[in-house]
């Protein structure tokens, strides 16, 4: 496999914007970034196929789970699920692992059951942390959550960091739930306490996404999530019954897009004026400049839900806490690639474990994790995955 020193000149149409991470990180991650990307044959050719594949063909790991139900300061409740017997077996610094799932998602999922026992082989305690509604969370006030809102992120974060002050906290988020997380790192900048981060698939720019989201094939994507956000809905029908104001609850109930849902409901119960107002103040695309935690991003650049035009690059180039990697396929949640394709684990978890068990064993600042020179990763796709660093 050709290699090329600092400095060489290269150019690529797909390419993954690293800052300061160019000695200890490359060592970091050199064994994973270093395989080719081999995408699956046939299923990972097109987006809509490899994502849809994933969705429904994963294979699902078998968890238990211990799930405790968390009573947050505004009374409403969410839903964490720690994998059983972890309490009594590990001991109480083991590093802790939070995942956040994407839209109406939770710790059913294949992405997060994968991402979950790969954490677990490697001694780390898991939660699962299912948003108002999702994975069976009860919903006990009528609020769900939005990509705005950070209350309950901050409450959960705090909860775990109490019962386990020993331990360092990270977190990994998907999609939506990348989206939220990044928002909180912003926002807690230099107070975060979280050691570390791993975001995936965040669509970033709402108002991006939701101009995609109407677009094509992409309205099959948008009809399943506005049907699960109805399915949720449904349970909890009786708690939304007397609200007043500019709520539109038969809109919601009836939603046929996520738009349609986000306009009765999301955007009047978050304080917003309009739907459009709400896509546009609760991207995590502005919140990079301020994150202060080592922050990994990864994206597709052919996913269909997380536009690849949304990506803040420039923000993510000039923050010396945050790297990012572009594959050229992907999908949505899909990476169908690597050794335990198609039905396994997808090519992005080793990679996530990589760079989340370099900052456990080494410094948890980003001075000994980022060094200060500038770089950037190509990806030729023609030759599978080239670690290839050039001078910015």
């Amino acid at each position: 496999m050709a290699k090329l020193s600092l400095g060489s000149t290269f150019s690529s149409s797909l390419s993954r914007h690293i800052r300061g991470a160019r000695d200890r990180f490359h060592r970091a991650l050199q064994t994973t970034l270093r395989v080719p990307y081999n995408h699956y044959p046939y299923i990972a050719s097109n987006c809509h196929v490899e994502t849809i594949f994933a969705a429904f063909f994963r294979s699902i790991p078998q968890v238990r789970f211990r799930r405790e139900c968390l009573r947050v300061k505004d009374g409403g409740t969410v839903a964490l699920d720690w994998v059983a017997g972890d309490h009594r077996r590990l001991p109480p610094d083991s590093p802790i692992l939070i995942l956040l799932p994407g839209l109406t998602g939770g710790s059913e999922d294949s992405y997060v059951r994968h991402m979950l026992i790969r954490a677990k082989s490697k001694g780390w305690r898991v939660v699962v942390f299912n948003s108002r509604g999702c994975g069976e969370s009860p919903v006990i006030t009528p609020q769900f959550y939005s990509a705005s809102f950070l209350g309950d992120t901050g409450e959960v974060v705090e909860h775990v960091a109490a019962r386990y002050p020993e331990a360092k906290l990270y977190a990994v988020g998907w999609s939506l739930g990348a989206n939220i997380l990044v928002r909180y790192l912003g926002q807690e900048s230099d107070t975060c306490r979280l050691s570390g981060a791993v975001s995936l698939c965040n669509p970033f720019n709402l108002v991006i996404a939701d101009e995609d989201f109407h677009k094509g094939f992409n309205n099959i994507y948008d009809k399943a999530l506005a049907r699960a956000l109805r399915k949720i809905f449904k349970k909890h029908a009786p708690l939304f019954e007397d609200m007043e104001g500019e709520f539109n609850i038969p809109l919601a109930a009836n939603a046929k897009s996520v738009r349609d849902f986000d306009e009765g409901l999301t955007r009047v119960s978050f304080g917003f004026k309009s739907v459009d107002d709400y896509y546009s103040n609760s991207g995590s695309f502005d919140s990079i400049k301020d994150v202060q935690r080592p922050l990994l991003c990864i994206q597709a650049a052919n996913d269909p839900i997380a536009p690849s035009r949304a990506i803040p690059r420039e923000d993510i180039k000039d923050n010396p806490n945050c790297l990012l990697i572009v594959t050229p396929k992907g999908g949505h949640l899909g990476w169908v690639a690597g050794s335990q394709a198609p039905r396994g684990a997808p090519w992005t978890d080793p990679v996530v474990m990589d760079f989340l068990e370099h900052l456990e064993k080494g410094s948890t600042t980003t001075a000994g994790i980022f060094d200060s020179c500038d770089s950037e990763v190509a990806l030729n796709s023609s030759e599978g995955m080239q670690l290839r660093y050039l001078e910015v």
